[in-house]
């Protein structure tokens, strides 16, 4: 079935979804998402585990309020990733010595280590999959996506060339 939507001046257009720019974005996140979780599956630790253990890796230490800002996940999600990552002897949770009011992770030793083992995994994914563009693409790519994230709000980037 094809849905039609028409704006004012314009010809009919038809949503199919295989065209549809969210809908296609989602898939490819999806599949590559999916190859990732591999590398964190044979880690031991899942995507959300990841995503927290990847910000908390940028800082020495890292307000649990600025991995909810940082990441596409809710409060509960990151809460849920913090203790199992402290559970797993990965980050460690202290007291900000700024303001006692705030939570501050780190990683510990090993928690580094992993960090090191998963970005490496990650980092060679990202080469193979960029293989497939010229550098002047791969350039024009991450204007696009800095653009598109930033109209939809997208979180972790702000702080994104323009």
């Amino acid at each position: 079935m094809r849905v039609s939507t028409v704006k004012k001046g314009e010809p009919a257009r038809s949503l199919i979804l295989q065209r549809f720019t969210p809908y296609r974005i989602v898939a490819l996140g999806h599949a590559m998402g999916d190859r990732l979780r591999r590398a964190y599956a044979d880690e031991n630790i899942s995507i959300n585990e990841w995503r927290v253990l990847a910000v908390i890796a940028q800082e020495e230490a890292v307000a649990a309020r600025d991995v909810v800002r940082l990441t596409p996940m809710d409060k509960m999600s990151v809460s849920r990733a913090v203790a199992s990552l402290e559970e797993k002897g990965i980050a460690v949770r202290s007291v900000s010595a700024r303001d006692r009011r705030v939570n501050m992770m780190s990683l510990t030793p090993p928690g580094r280590a992993l960090f090191s083992r998963i970005a490496t995994l990650a980092l060679d994914y990202e080469d193979d999959i960029l293989a497939a563009l010229t550098k002047e693409e791969c350039e024009s790519l991450d204007r696009i996506l800095v653009k598109l994230s930033r109209r939809t709000g997208a979180a972790g980037c702000d702080d994104s060339p323009d």
